[in-house]
This record gives C-alpha cells, sequence and structure tokens, in this order.
C-alpha cells in the first residue's frame, strides 16, 4: 500500500493532544491511539509524533535510573571531545553530555543562563559582562573559575587558532577577568548576538590549561569514562552536578551507519536512541510497539558541494548548469515525505522566521537552461563523491546523476564510506556533499558557511560584499535594514556559491517509549543534543 506523505504543520495540535492524553490515561493501547488519529485524518507518522507529545505530558515526573545506549548514523576516526573541533552531531552529543556553556538555547530559540548565572552588555553591544554561577564543580572536583572561561573562549581567537566555530568571534578582541566569578568580552565592534553565540556548540567551557581530550574532564551532566574513536565513549552521572540533572545512570554512544541496522536495533530494545532515521524507515518504527519517532521542525539541510577552486566548479556555467537541474518539490515529496520545505541553494529557510528572505524567487527546474550551460561549459563528465551522512542523500544524489543524463552530463557517483566521512572527504573532494545544522540566526548560519574565511565554507566562495553586509546586519539593530541586508545576502550565496540546497527539512530521529523529557530545540537532532541532563526512563 503507497504510504501517505505526512505534513508536519498538523503536528502537535493542541485538540488533538488532549484527546489522546486522556485516553492515555484510560490506558488505551497505542494501535487503539493511531486508530482514533488515522479516523480523524492523521498519517500514521503524524500520529505518532501527537502521541509522542502526549505521552511526555502524562508522564513528566522525572525519575533517577537507568541506562542508555545512543546510535547515531556515522563516526570514525575523527571523532573528538574537544568542542572547538567538534564536526558532527556524534560530537555535539558528546561534547553536551561532558561540558557545559556559558549560555543555552530555550525550545523557542530564546537563551538563557547555564554557566553564567546573569549576563549583560553595554549600551552599544560592545562589552558583555558575564557572572559565573557558584557552586560548579569539575569531575575531579575542583571549582569552575573565572581563568577557566577565559582559557576556553581565547582559545576561539587569534589566527593561529584551529576553532571550528572562530569566525564567529570575529568581533571579539578580548576577555578579560574583572573578579573571581565575573568576566567580560570586549569586542572591535557591536555584536547583539553574542550571548545566542556562546549557546551554540563549539563553546563549551573547559578546564584552564586543559589539552588532553581523550580523557576529558567537564562540568557537564556525565563523566567520561572509556573513550575509542570510531568505537564508542561511555559516560557515567557527575553526582555533583550543579543542577536537578542528570536522571539517567549510564550513557553509551556509539555509531551504526547502517540505517535499517539502525532502525532494527532501536525497534529490538538493543539502544534507545536511535539517530537520522530515513524517512522510508519513519513507518517501520511508527507502527512498531515499544518506540516512536521523535521529530522537529528546523531549518536544517543537506547540500551538494562543487568547490569553486578547482576544475570542474571553477566554471561559472558548470556550478549553474547544476543548479537548474535541482528537482525541489519532487526531493520534498518523493524523498522527504513532505517533512520539511522547498530550498534555494543558500541554508536559509522558513524556518529562520524573519530572518529568511520571503520573497526572492526560487530558482526553477529548467533542464534547457541546464543544458545550455552546461555545454558552455564544456565538461561533459565529472565526479561526486557522497557517504549516507544525512537520510535521504542517496537518493537525492542519484536524482541529480539521473537528470545530468539527460542533458548529455555524465555525472559518476562514488559512495565513500560513513565512517571517517568528515575528516577524508568533505571539503576536500571537488564535489561532495554535506549536511548543515540549523544555527539560531541567519547571521550565524552564514557567518559559518559562506563567509571567505570560514574555515567550513564548503565551495571555498570568496565575495568582499558579502563579507561586508555580515558584518553590518550583526551591528544593525532597524530590523527592516537588517531584513533588507539578509535578502541580498541570500540571492549573493543562491547565485554565486557552489552549494546545491533544493530543500530544508526536519530532524527525524526515534527513541524507546520509555524514553522521556527530551527538549525540543530545533538546532540539531534530539532536540540540538539538549538532553543529557533532562533525559529520563520511565519503567
Amino acid at each position: 500500500m503507497k504510504e501517505k506523505q505526512y505534513d508536519l504543520n498538523q503536528i502537535l495540535r493542541p485538540a488533538d493532544s488532549s484527546v489522546i492524553e486522556q485516553a492515555i490515561r484510560r490506558g488505551a493501547t497505542r494501535r487503539e491511539l493511531l486508530g482514533m488519529l488515522m479516523a480523524a485524518g492523521m498519517t500514521t507518522a503524524v500520529g505518532g509524533s501527537v502521541i509522542t507529545a502526549a505521552k511526555r505530558a502524562v508522564a513528566a515526573t522525572p525519575k533517577k535510573g537507568g541506562d542508555i545506549r545512543f546510535a547515531w548514523a556515522q563516526h570514525g576516526p575523527s571523532d573528538t571531545f574537544d568542542p572547538i573541533l567538534a564536526t558532527n552531531s556524534l560530537d555535539y552529543c558528546r561534547t553536551r553530555l561532558t561540558y557545559n556553556n556559558l549560555t543555552r538555547f530555550n525550545d523557542d530559540l530564546s537563551v538563557r543562563p547555564e554557566l553564567a548565572e546573569e549576563f549583560s552588555s553595554n549600551a552599544d553591544a560592545t562589552e558583555w559582562t558575564f557572572k559565573l554561577r557558584k557552586g560548579v564543580v569539575w569531575h575531579d572536583g575542583s571549582k569552575l573559575t573565572a581563568e577557566d572561561v577565559i582559557y576556553s573562549m581565547s582559545r576561539h581567537l587569534g589566527d593561529d587558532s584551529k576553532s571550528k566555530a572562530k569566525v564567529l568571534f570575529s568581533d571579539v578582541k578580548e576577555w578579560v577577568k574583572v573578579d573571581g566569578s565575573t568576566v567580560k568580552a570586549v569586542l572591535n565592534a557591536p555584536n547583539a548576538e553574542i550571548p545566542i553565540i556562546l549557546a551554540t556548540f563549539h563553546f563549551k567551557i573547559v578546564k584552564d590549561g586543559f589539552a588532553d581530550f581523550q580523557k576529558p574532564i567537564g562540568t557537564g551532566p556525565f563523566k567520561v569514562d572509556e573513550f575509542s574513536a570510531g568505537v564508542r565513549s561511555l559516560h557515567s552521572r557527575h553526582g555533583d552536578y550543579w543542577a536537578d540533572g542528570p536522571y539517567i545512570d549510564h550513557v553509551e554512544v556509539f555509531g551504526i551507519p547502517d540505517s535499517v541496522a539502525r532502525a532494527n536495533a532501536l525497534i529490538s530494545g538493543d539502544i534507545q536512541m536511535a539517530g537520522n532515521i530515513d524517512p522510508k524507515i519513519a513507518p517501520q518504527i511508527v507502527e512498531a510497539d515499544g518506540v516512536e519517532m521523535f521529530v522537529v521542525p528546523s531549518g536544517a539541510c543537506n547540500d551538494i558541494v562543487v568547490r569553486l577552486d578547482t576544475e570542474p566548479g571553477n566554471n561559472p556555467d558548470f556550478v549553474k548548469g547544476l543548479k537548474y537541474l535541482q528537482r525541489r518539490d519532487r526531493i520534498l515529496q518523493v524523498v522527504q515525505k513532505g517533512n520539511g520545505s522547498i530550498g534555494n541553494d543558500h541554508a536559509v529557510g522558513p524556518a529562520y522566521g524573519a530572518d529568511w528572505c520571503k520573497e526572492q524567487v526560487i530558482r526553477p527546474y529548467d533542464p534547457d537552461k541546464a543544458k545550455f550551460h552546461l555545454q558552455k561549459s564544456g565538461v561533459t563528465t565529472a565526479r561526486l563523491d557522497f557517504a549516507e551522512v544525512s537520510a535521504g542523500l542517496t537518493d537525492v544524489c542519484l536524482m541529480l546523476q539521473r537528470e545530468c543524463a539527460k542533458v548529455g552530463l555524465d555525472l559518476q557517483l562514488n559512495r565513500v564510506p560513513n565512517d571517517g566521512y568528515w575528516s577524508t572527504t568533505w571539503l576536500k573532494a571537488p564535489m561532495h556533499v554535506g549536511s548543515w545544522n540549523m544555527r539560531p540566526s541567519a547571521n550565524i548560519m552564514m557567518t559559518i558557511a559562506y563567509q571567505s574565511d570560514a574555515p567550513w565554507n564548503e565551495s571555498h566562495w570568496k565575495n568582499e560584499h558579502f563579507d561586508k553586509l555580515l558584518k553590518g546586519a550583526r551591528a544593525e539593530l532597524d530590523p527592516a535594514k537588517r531584513y533588507e541586508m539578509n535578502c541580498e545576502m541570500q540571492k549573493l550565496v543562491s547565485d554565486e556559491a557552489g552549494t546545491l540546497i533544493p530543500t530544508h527539512n526536519a530532524y527525524q530521529d526515534a527513541i524507546s517509549s520509555k524514553l522521556k523529557g527530551l527538549p525540543r530545540c530545533p538546532l540539531g537532532p534530539f532536540g540540538a543534543m539538549e538532553w543529557p541532563e533532562f533525559a529520563w526512563l520511565d519503567a
């Protein structure tokens, strides 16, 4: 039977959730609950998400105890506990288990204090002051100090910094100690987004002078008991954690590259968290007992990258021709099962709200224009190196290969192993694939992905005017002017950069039905990996 498409706009409707909550309290089975929702016109996947939300509301009292096994889609020798080097969702999971930030995200993308119990700026946002939380201890029993924060933040500064996110600190001149529990960031230019930046993945606090990330020590909810890159990490509860959690006793983190095997491991009970679920497999999980989908709408995206600094991407007509071959609507409906939104070859989508340029014209699928530009380029064959680093990417690559063949381009696909992909292929191959988590603002997203000197500028695109617009928008307080600047930047990326982004997608992960308390922040899988201190098991 043909699987129906599901519409994320229907997820978590209050009336549906309330009815389902009442049925759960009366003892209704999952099959009965799905039947109720499908009779009302919902698909199985949407119904599963409504049931998930209702069960969270019914079972809202955290309990301590139990173990979790967490499996992601890939792992490899570049796995790291060094937050400034973190590259993928497995790294983000492990560093969130181990460390804390100065600030952290709420589900609505506002920020709240974490290791900083309060923060403030001067009138023009060129100085930001952070008062540190008292009573925070490291896993070795020592106390958090201002020196720890200054060391951690200074690792992102300077030309020799190895930080993957140092481009976000381009406005920061220095961090200084005010007193034993207060630090200050001094900026070269106004930046109203500093508290938001500090809540993102790479800005975790590590111990002053610490460098042995094979044996990491943090202030986070879990200690690291064992770590072997590309194999696994083992974690146990930090008994002196400064907040109410964590509730779980032990966490094991590792990779299962095969999507079917990952889903089967969840259904069999071998793992409790399975990341990056292929949309084609989602109905199998929805219909199984004891497991459920964990779907969070977002502005995440996958892309096909054409490097502009080497052949064949150094030919603008070649890149333009590929952009006209994007089957955006088909990818959204067939590959993603309607789960997401149409993209326009830049990383900012509708989920970014007022930062998204809503009047920008979406580049159409136009094989005639594609053929014209590809013939003009003189390129007749090219190779795309890819791995299934995000669900559906294989199908997207195959679809592009078929479209290229129709207009005379022989696009050869070279599938490489998932394990180690981010260290061996990403940013290196002339044509390859990427996968982006959503960021809390369009400016942060475009800074990381497209600023000329950004380490993750995948296509090596450089535009001086774009860089100036980025800097100007960070200091612009007039929403109308900032919007105009965002629109101009998004158009520049769409027209000139070497990233093909046909769609934006929601995060589709899956969990044991016993697992409760997961936040729903839209900045990454499993609620942007904000779950470690909040997750608990309902036996």
